[in-house]
């Protein structure tokens, strides 16, 4: 420890500038350390977005690539829906002229059937209701269809017009209700009978002639329903001249299964090859100033590595050949220059004087 007055304030002035020096660095390693880190962060940044650049260019190409194969399948789909279309249409169309075709003999009976009613009732003045196939179900049924029109009519006129009428009415009451079901009975009733006795009872004979004939209009009509339905559950198509759209639909999907096989085939070759490639091109854009933050991080890490090294050891020589003496307390240069100040005053000869004066200053 310096003795004289002016060892001492060589110490005092050596001790000051070594921690100038010492802060000075620190400034300077706190300096390198935030340059670091925003290198650091703009290294990170810039691989981000070239791996966002490389994802998004990949994604869109490959995108691009199915969107193109897509819009070639979704256009034979198209095609062949319309084509299959047209082979429905031209199917129910050959199904419509079999059934017409395999029929014409019934529906020719039918109309022979028909004329010759129609004579009869003129020749013999029969009434004209004899034609119609409702009068036959209302007063001469002999078929399940025919008994369930009659129950029908019944439901109607005896079930659904009173309840009907009774519904309409402003002031809904029992009365009234029944008052409409005896007029109902007494009109559809009595209508029915009055038709039956004008035209039954008076003409049974014939009516029975009719009445055959009506049945065998009927059957004919029966065998045209099985005659219909046997040629619609035929799988048979060969009478229906079909065979260029079987063709034309083969075609498209064989073009389909050739578009879906080249669509893999492409993405395939995307992932496997060019979207390397794609990821060369954009890394080597990337490159050259991913390189220069790599090497002004490496730089500045190295600096600070430099830095920190001598801060450390002119922290230690500081603590060995200065914190000894002066403490923790008067290891600052305001201070340090506090002392040199009294010791230079002749208030003090060395360094331990030199504080108990500063000291009892402050105190």
């Amino acid at each position: 420890m310096a003795q004289t007055m002016e060892e001492c304030l060589v110490f005092l002035n050596e001790a000051k500038e070594a921690l100038e020096k010492l802060q000075q660095l620190e400034g300077q390693e706190q300096k390198l350390v935030q340059e670091e880190a925003q290198l650091e962060r703009s290294l990170e940044e810039e691989k981000k977005q070239m791996g966002a650049a490389v994802q998004q260019t990949v994604k869109k190409r490959r995108e691009e690539i199915s969107a193109a194969y897509e819009g070639e399948i979704r256009k034979a789909k198209e095609q062949l829906k319309k084509i299959r279309s047209k082979r429905e249409k031209a199917k129910g169309k050959g199904i419509k002229g079999r059934i017409q075709e395999e029929t014409a003999v019934f529906w020719e009976q039918i109309r022979d059937l028909k004329q010759q009613r129609r004579n009869r009732i003129k020749r013999e003045q029969l009434p004209g209701i004899f034609q119609s196939p409702l009068y036959y179900s209302l007063y001469f049924p002999h078929f399940l269809k025919e008994y369930l029109m009659l129950f029908l009519c019944i439901l109607v006129v005896f079930l659904a017009i009173p309840w009907g009428a009774y519904w309409l009415l402003p002031e809904r009451k029992p009365l009234y209700l029944a008052g409409i079901y005896i007029i109902d009975i007494l009109v559809a009733g009595g209508g029915y009978i009055f038709v039956g006795n004008r035209t039954k009872l008076p003409y049974m004979e014939p009516l029975r002639e009719c009445r055959k004939i009506q049945d065998q209009i009927l059957e004919n009509r029966k065998k045209i329903r099985k005659t219909a339905a046997s040629v619609r559950r035929d799988k048979n198509e060969a009478l229906y001249d079909l065979g260029k759209y079987d063709d034309e639909i083969a075609r498209l999907q064989q073009e389909l299964e050739e578009v879906a096989e080249k669509q893999k085939d492409a993405l395939n070759t995307f992932d496997t090859v060019t979207k390397n490639i794609l990821k060369d091109e954009i890394e080597n854009h990337y490159r050259a100033k991913l390189e220069q933050l790599q090497g002004d991080h490496q730089e500045v890490a190295r600096r600070l590595r430099e830095v920190q090294e001598d801060v450390k050891e002119r922290r230690l020589h500081m603590t060995d050949c200065y914190g000894t003496y002066l403490g923790k307390e008067f290891m600052n240069p305001q201070k340090l220059g506090e002392l040199c100040m009294i010791v230079q005053a002749g208030k003090a000869s060395n360094v331990s004087e030199a504080i108990r004066v500063y000291q009892s200053q402050k105190k």
